[in-house]
This record gives C-alpha cells, structure tokens and sequence, in this order.
C-alpha cells in the first residue's frame, strides 16, 4: 500500500493512545535520528552558557546561580515562621511535579510551610477563584504561574493588596511592575529552547526539508517565546528548511488537538512534509500518536521539555529527534528562595532565568538527571537502545 493510500485510509480513525505510541517497540540499534551536521552542532556549541529570553517587561535575564541566601538569612527567614500557597496553571506533567519538588524541597530549607497547592486545570476562572481562596487563608506567600495574563491580573492585585508576596512562574499579569506588585518571575529561556529545538531538527534534517509547525493557540508569553525563538531560526540559519503549516491549538485535551493537527498535515502535505514541531512535550505525544497512525516514522520531531512519553520515544530512537528542556526542579529552587527576599525586604533581580538544555538520545539520560535531580524512570532506562550512525 502506497504512504499516500495509507494516510487516506487512517484519516477517519479514531485517536490512538499516546502511552501506547510511546511505548510501542523499536528495533534495537536503529540508525540515529541525528546524523553529522557541522552547522547546527556549532550553533548549539555557540549557544552553550547563554541565556537569550528577556523577561516580560524587557529585563535583561539573571542567572540563577546568583539568587542566594547567607546562612544568617536563612535563620531570619525561619524565625518567621511563614506560609506559602502555590497556585498552579495545571498539574499532573513532569514539568509541574518538578516545579513543586523544587519548591517543597528549598521551603522545607527555609522553614516555610506551604498550605496549599492548587490546579486550574488551565481554567481562568478557576484560578480566580483559587487565588481567591487562598486570600482568605492569608498566606505570607504566593508563588503561581497565572493562566492567562489579563483574566487573573485583578485576583492577583488583589492578593498584592493584601500585603502578599508575589514570585510568578513563566507568565505575568497584565500591568504588574516587578519591585512594586511582586518580587521576581523566573523562567527557562524560553526562546532559547525554540533556538535549540531549530538547531536539532535542522541537524535531523541536514538542513534540507519541508516541516509543520504546532504552537499554542493562546496568548502566553513563554510559549510565545519557545515559537519565535524556532521559527526566527529556522528562517533566518536554514533557508531550505521551510515552514509549509503553522497551526494553534488549545484546550483541555492538549495532546487530542495536536494529533488532529498534525494528522491534517500529514493527510495534506503526504511525502512532502520532513518534520513537526511540537510547543511542548504534552502536544508533542499527540504528534507522536499522529505520525505512528500514519506510518510516517520518517517524520522527525523536535520540542521542548523533558516529559516521560517523549522520553521514552527518545531512549528508543523513535520519531523525536531532539528538544530544548527547562530546568524546572531548579526554578522552584529560585522561586521559593526569591520569595524569602520579599520576606527579608531583601532586593531581588526582576527577572530570572535558566539556560536551555538541548536533549538527544546520546544525553538523554544524564539530561534526565540534570533536569530532575533524580535517575530516569525505569520505564526511560529500560527502554534505551544504542542507535548507529547514519551512513549518508
């Protein structure tokens, strides 16, 4: 059956399970996904120690390295005896549970015990209402990713008001100043991610191919960034790499929307399109779920954030070529020692950022432990398989 008649055949299946895709058995040394491609190597060798997101207003970024507290500090911040709330855009993602983990770890240094960590299920309404709540309970702290920037920005001026202190993840509401609404956001770098991510597929690529682009379809200023930072890449250090789709997604099934998506790309594009970019690991298993449908394992994909599923579709050298990963675990490590400079009236950077950390199946696993602090799952290690290298 020609790849053409197959794509007309699974145009009307219904979706397939994205851990199945996962986790579906590959043949053990399978060529590499990433052959020799001097350009895009260098690029990534050029890019090592850089950081090159602004934050929201513009701020130049600070390494993270430099957030610290003297041992005198801390026992200050402990006398306090204070509380914190996490009010999350989400949970349930590797990425969240990291955040927290860094978070619980370094308040737990500090003393301060949090009283609740809350999920909007990517809902604005609903953090409204957990930002809300978490007012009356009058925390010291409130450490939160806001869903979107405009629909929360007065629940949060409101916990402002209340003398909270603010430390933001990623996004920030809409008319907030740094050093006046709240102390600090920190963030990956977020465009740097989308550089790497472009770097990595034009490698998977040799610099030569047709891809589709899947960003989020929401107004959010780190995905916003992630997808500059590739598309800016792409059309600017690979001229025969060309973007022949560019679509949005958004809502509660993330990785649904994605493989409808793509599943429409490859329905359309046939032997034409080369590659897929997913604006993170959640869309990204729906990609996976679409190409496997579609027998197209020749699609290479490239994305951003270390999840499992693309994990474990990396360890096996399957489908994703490559992705830029935040350091998340060390975000919440900022994150909750930021909050004990507002504690302390201590004076902190606006904005706080972490390098971008290009991921391969050759580093995968050390990758894993850098981002994490902790072994990849059994499920990542046991899936990994040696891979050769391209004869091309």
């Amino acid at each position: 059956m020609t790849r053409r008649l197959r794509l007309t055949a699974v145009a009307g299946v219904l979706a397939v399970s994205v851990l199945t895709t996962a986790c579906a058995p590959t043949t053990a040394n399978s060529t590499c996904l990433l052959p020799d491609y001097a350009p895009a190597e260098e690029a990534l060798q050029e890019m090592e120690g850089q950081v090159l997101s602004q934050g929201p207003q513009g701020e130049d970024p600070v390494s993270a390295d430099s957030v610290q507290l003297s041992e005198g500090e801390i026992e200050q911040v402990k006398a306090k005896k204070a509380t914190a709330a996490i009010v999350m855009h989400y949970t349930g993602d590797d990425w969240t549970a990291a955040q927290l983990n860094g978070l619980e770890t370094r308040f737990e240094e500090l003393g301060v015990e949090i009283i609740a960590v809350t999920d909007a299920g990517q809902d604005p309404s609903k953090q409204v209402s957990d930002i809300e709540n978490m007012i009356a309970r009058k925390p010291d702290i409130i450490i939160s990713i806001p869903t979107d920037a405009v629909a929360t920005a007065q629940a949060y001026r409101k916990a402002a008001q209340a003398g909270i202190h603010l430390v933001f993840m990623d996004n920030v509401p809409a008319g907030f100043t740094p050093g006046e609404d709240y102390i600090s956001a920190v963030s990956a770098d977020n465009y740097g991610n989308g550089v790497v991510s472009a770097h990595l597929m034009a490698q998977a690529l040799q610099g030569k191919g047709n891809i589709g682009v899947i960003k989020f379809g929401v107004d959010f200023f780190v995905t916003n960034q992630r997808h500059q930072g590739f598309v800016d890449t792409i059309k600017k250090d690979y001229p025969d790499i060309h973007i022949i789709a560019e679509r949005g997604i958004s809502g509660d099934d993330l990785a649904g929307q994605a493989q409808n998506t793509a599943n429409a790309m490859l329905l359309r594009y046939q032997d034409d399109i080369n590659g897929i970019w997913g604006v993170w690991d959640v869309p990204t298993e729906g990609i996976m779920a679409a190409v496997r449908s579609a027998e197209r394992e020749d699609i290479k994909i490239a994305t951003e954030d270390l999840g499992t599923n693309v994990a474990i579709a990396m360890a096996k050298n399957s489908m994703v070529a490559g992705l830029g990963a935040q350091r998340p675990y060390d975000q919440g490590v900022a994150e909750a020692t930021l909050a004990a400079y507002g504690l302390l009236g201590k004076d902190a950077p606006p904005y706080v950022a972490l390098g971008a950390l290009p991921v391969h199946h050759d580093n995968l696993l050390e990758s894993w432990e850098d981002v994490y602090h902790q072994p990849a799952p059994e499920t990542v290690q046991q899936s990994f398989s040696e891979c050769t290298a391209p004869t091309s």
